[in-house]
């Protein structure tokens, strides 16, 4: 086991900012305690978590153990267990943990556990690891270090998860991947969670003022009311889909997160297609909240300010709860595109947060900042 001299096994948790840091912080309150317990025989953890852009710049799994290496002698850790966002692959297959218990370090990539519980599973992975790394360690016919089973963090109905080749000249001697439809599809939920969908919302404040400023408008307006009123549950559905499309694809395009790379190989080819599908879903869902949004508040407003005889009078159609749903739905279709065109004056920085080629470059900028303060 790997002990320190004052007989406390430290810990650190190198965390990507952002969601990674957040997760470490988080589960670092009751790590050592749990540690402890898991561990018995009185054995001591010390965990401290260290928040830097370790990945910036590089995917490569050799560049980041190396840099993950330098880091732990540099402090002086007994273990560092390094947390990423960034979905890494390792053999054409997407990598889910890495293990070095020569040098007593793991790398986790956080989207490989999915978009489920995953403070749990990042907690229960990284306590095998920790485990793993600093118990005892059988050896095999070869003398090479025989790697203790590890799947039970990352075992599920969707979690194709298998052991996977490691070359020789690798630093890790144990390594879990996910391969097949059921690993993409785990891999791309995981990351959409890790984009955190749910701050785009906020980040559409100028698009969601000038959507419900159109959808104000609108719900006064006598010819809209008769185009709802007559508009079947097909024509309300394509209306629907056409404007949260036209919003979707304006928004990748307006604030540039359509992801490109200029390499040609086939793994850089599937990368980026990983990024921009992860993109174009995490969009997909702040758009549909605010459509949804919108389309309670113009319900709200049309309750308030319409004249069941007024609108009669115009549509030749009562105001039923029907009719003021058809136009509250049709209303929110118009208000999408209106906030469309006030996308454009939105910053694009909340809108970017949704890609992570565009968080990749954040991290470049902070890794360089650090390196020239450090000149």
């Amino acid at each position: 086991m790997r002990v320190s001299s004052q007989g406390v096994t430290v810990v650190a948790l190198l965390a990507d900012p952002d969601a990674p840091t957040e997760i470490a912080q988080r589960m670092a309150r009751t790590l050592p305690d749990r540690l402890a317990h898991r561990s018995g025989q009185g054995r001591r953890f010390d965990v401290e978590v260290v928040s830097e852009p370790f990945t910036a710049g590089t995917e490569d799994l050799s560049t980041l153990t190396r840099r993950i290496m330098d880091r732990a002698r540099a402090e002086n850790w007994d273990i560092v267990v390094a947390l990423t966002d960034l979905p890494l692959h390792s053999h054409r297959r997407k990598l889910v943990v890495d293990l070095s218990h020569e040098h007593g370090l793991a790398l986790l990539s956080l989207p490989s556990l999915g978009g489920w519980r995953l403070q749990t599973k990042a907690r229960r992975a990284v306590e095998e690891a920790v485990l793993s790394l600093a118990g005892p360690r059988a050896t095999g016919a070869e003398g090479a270090p025989r790697s203790q089973p590890l799947l039970g963090p990352f075992a599920g109905p969707l979690a194709p998860v298998h052991p996977g080749p490691v070359d020789e000249e690798e630093t890790a001697d144990l390594r879990y991947v996910a391969s097949g439809p059921r690993g993409y599809l785990r891999l791309l939920v995981g990351m959409v969670r890790a984009n955190r969908p749910w701050r785009l919302v906020p980040g559409l404040s100028k698009a969601l003022a000038a959507a419900l400023a159109t959808g104000a408008i609108a719900t006064v307006n006598s010819t809209v009311w008769s185009l709802a009123a007559f508009l079947s549950a097909p024509r309300l559905v394509i209306a629907m889909v056409g404007s949260v499309t036209l919003m979707i694809g304006w928004l990748i395009v307006d604030a540039n997160l359509w992801h490109r790379t200029a390499e040609v190989s086939p793994e850089a080819k599937k990368r980026a297609a990983l990024y921009n599908a992860s993109t174009v879903v995490t969009v997909a869902i702040g758009v549909l909240v605010c459509y949804a949004g919108l389309m309670v508040i113009n319900l709200v407003w049309a309750l308030f300010i319409l004249n069941d005889q007024v609108f009669a009078s115009m549509t030749r159609t009562p105001l039923h709860a029907t009719e003021y749903w058809t136009l509250s739905w049709f209303v929110a279709s118009i208000a999408t595109v209106g906030g469309a065109l006030g996308s454009g004056l939105e910053s694009d920085e909340a809108i970017r947060a949704a890609a992570y080629s565009k968080r990749e470059q954040e991290r470049r900028s902070m890794l360089k900042t650090r390196d020239d303060h450090g000149d």
